[in-house]
Order: structure tokens, then C-alpha cells, then sequence
């Protein structure tokens, strides 16, 4: 079962903009408790969307130069990607049937 992967700054282009499926880019840090509270759902949506879309997460401590040009305040923020352009941005924490109805808009 696929799971979110981490994507550092260096990988950020190859692994997000130029990506051939969208990807959903979870901006997060291991000090926010909503952004832990997510990852089970994100984990259990990478699964049942592989193949479709990739889930990725950038931890924002480690990680600063693509939070930084994004322009992310608030995290969580999931921003998605398709075709290396943002489709759609997500700021805090929703339910999973919210982030499922998103990723299948996207997928549309």
C-alpha cells in the first residue's frame, strides 16, 4: 500500500513540478499537532489514490527554500499540483471526506 513520501527542497522539482500524475504536497512540522492529526488520513488516502496522485511531505523545519517560495504561513497547508502548476491550496486541518472530495476534483 503506498504511503505519503518525503520530498526535500533538493527533490522538490523533479518529484513535484515535473511529476506525470498531480501531487498533493502536505507542508507540515513535527511540532503541530494538527499536522499530526492528519497524517493517519493522509497515510490511508495515499493508499487508496495510488497510482491516481502521489501524496508528499515536506517537513517545513528541515525544509524551507519551496514553503518559503510558495509563500506558506499556516501549516498544515496542503497545496496541490498538477502539471507543475497549483491547482489548489488547503490551509488547516479538514476531515478526510474533505480531502477526498478535493483530490477527486482534481482528478475530475
Amino acid at each position: 500500500m503506498a504511503k505519503p513520501v518525503k520530498v526535500t527542497d533538493a527533490e522538490f522539482e523533479q518529484a513535484v513540478l515535473k511529476s506525470d500524475k498531480p501531487v498533493v504536497v502536505d507542508f507540515w512540522a513535527p511540532w503541530c499537532g494538527p499536522c499530526r492529526a492528519i497524517a493517519p488520513t493522509l497515510d490511508k488516502l495515499a493508499g487508496e489514490f495510488e497510482g491516481k496522485l502521489t501524496i508528499a511531505k515536506v517537513n517545513t523545519d528541515e525544509e524551507i527554500r519551496w514553503a518559503g517560495q510558495l509563500g506558506i504561513q499556516g501549516i498544515p497547508t496542503l497545496v496541490i499540483f498538477k502539471g507543475g502548476k497549483e491547482v489548489q491550496r488547503l490551509v488547516g486541518l479538514r476531515s478526510e471526506g474533505a480531502y477526498r472530495d478535493v483530490f477527486n476534483q482534481v482528478l475530475g
